[in-house]
């Protein structure tokens, strides 16, 4: 009798462990194996801003003098859309690119020598020292399909 209970329980033991190597072993995509993004497909990029209302006019004539001709020449750029609320004073620019590799390629250096340039002329002419629009956020959106 114990030899039979001790021969059912390895046979339990066994088809389990048979039973784990299969699944482990399966050629199945699971969800850790799934990329997050995939640096091939269309990217867009979502930005944030504070823009007083006063101030909208100018931010949208420094943003069409500046940032448009650079990105137009930006190697994967495929455009971008600005959305403004006149109620909180929010902007919201989407900016999509051919895919993020070629967006990240981009140089910090690069950017940053561009927003000095738009800062500068947001503050010459607005006539004040610092630039008014305030930095809120910078995502990644990718298309649900």
């Amino acid at each position: 009798m114990r030899v039979m209970s001790l021969m059912k329980n390895l046979i339990k033991t066994i088809c389990l462990l048979l039973l784990v190597i299969i699944v482990f072993n399966s050629n199945s995509i699971n969800a850790l194996e799934i990329p997050m993004n995939k640096n091939n497909e269309n990217i867009v990029e979502e930005l944030r801003l504070k823009v007083p209302l006063e101030y909208k006019e100018t931010w949208l004539r420094a943003e069409g003098e500046v940032w448009e001709p650079w990105l137009s020449k930006q190697a994967g750029f495929l455009g971008r859309k600005i959305f403004y609320n006149n109620k909180t004073g929010e902007a919201l620019l989407l900016v999509k690119w051919q895919n993020r590799n070629l967006w990240k390629n981009i140089s910090d250096e690069e950017v940053n020598k561009i927003q000095k340039i738009y800062e500068e002329t947001v503050t010459r002419s607005l006539g004040i020292k610092t630039n008014p629009f305030v930095f809120v956020y910078e995502g990644e959106l990718f298309e649900q399909k």
